[in-house]
């Protein structure tokens, strides 16, 4: 899979901070999550975030 030096980079930090054992579990890792994340979002549902006490929406999907 040919990637941009900056997604490199981006896919490197989340096998460092996650502890994965390959860049391939970071990988699988990740699409299981973005899955989920569409299924609720087409379910109709929002994705919330808690920072600091405060909740708010996830804008990851905003457009």
């Amino acid at each position: 899979m040919d990637m941009p030096p900056k997604s490199v980079e981006r896919l490197e930090r989340l096998r460092d901070i996650t502890e994965a054992a390959s860049y391939a579990e970071v990988m699988r890792n990740a699409l299981r999550l973005y899955e989920a994340m569409i299924e609720e979002v087409e379910a109709g549902n929002e994705i919330f975030v808690k920072r600091d006490g405060v909740i708010a929406p996830l804008a990851v999907f905003a457009g």
